[in-house]
């Protein structure tokens, strides 16, 4: 790292981002199981203890990879949907832009995708401190999903789901309450759409439906609108998303 002319104050600044710069791209090659403080010394041309002194351990730096990585899925997610509102986008449209902005930064960055929503990484747990960062993905379809459901623009189920509701109350108050009928299994769904965005990603991102689906692109806005009816939301496709 070439710090020449940086006062002490700038390299100690710059340091962390240096090295999570240098880790991100080892984690496309070896991967996270060769992630390690001296592989990602010797790669950034730091000594082990400069390294050690912002990282103690391994999982420190790979808690701070989480954490960048949550953030700015999240954030293009959050980017998108306030460019659709800005735009006057309908409550159908504003789902796709948001997932289709996270469907970008994933396809932009698939060794931290990986990182995130691929295999755990043996030995290492997440800590308390990734949490807020990794709700912001969901917190961004729900607030979709209130909005549509307090402008009167969600279809009621045909077949709701039976009660008593198998949530947690932390789901409950992160949504902002539980709604009433007919839409009381709304959080519920929610979460199946969440879950369907994130496998969907996996499938993609890890080619898993190139021998079967000619147009990526284009099926994978198809499955969210799919998902999406599941919430009584219907999502424009084709000409319709302009």
């Amino acid at each position: 790292m070439d710090v020449s002319g940086a006062s002490a104050g700038d390299v100690n600044t710059r340091l962390p981002e240096v090295i999570k710069a240098t880790a991100r791209q080892l984690l496309a090659e070896p991967g996270v199981g060769g992630l390690s403080l001296d592989v990602v010394a010797a790669s950034s041309g730091l000594a082990v203890t400069e390294v050690a002194a912002v990282f103690p351990h391994r999982d420190d730096l790979l808690t701070a990879l989480v954490i960048d990585a949550y953030n700015a899925s999240g954030a293009a997610m959050e980017q998108a949907d306030q460019a659709a509102r800005d735009a006057q986008a309908s409550a159908g449209a504003r789902p796709l832009a948001v997932t289709r902005a996270l469907r970008a930064w994933s396809f932009a960055n698939p060794a931290e995708f990986t990182l995130i929503y691929g295999s755990p990484v043996p030995g290492s747990n997440a800590p308390q401190e990734t949490i807020p960062p990794a709700s912001r993905t969901s917190e961004a379809l729900g607030a979709i999903i209130r909005s549509a459901l307090e402008a009167g623009e969600l279809t009621p189920p045909r077949r709701p789901l039976p009660g008593p509701s198998v949530l947690l109350p932390t789901a409950v108050e992160v949504f902002g309450g539980a709604p009433e009928a007919p839409f009381s299994d709304l959080i519920e769904r929610g979460i199946v759409l969440w879950s369907n965005l994130i496998g969907l990603l996996v499938f993609q991102v890890f080619s898993r439906t190139h021998d079967s689906v000619r147009d990526q692109s284009a099926f994978y806005d198809r499955a969210i609108a799919v998902a999406a009816e599941g919430i009584g939301l219907a999502v424009p496709l084709g000409e319709d998303t302009d």
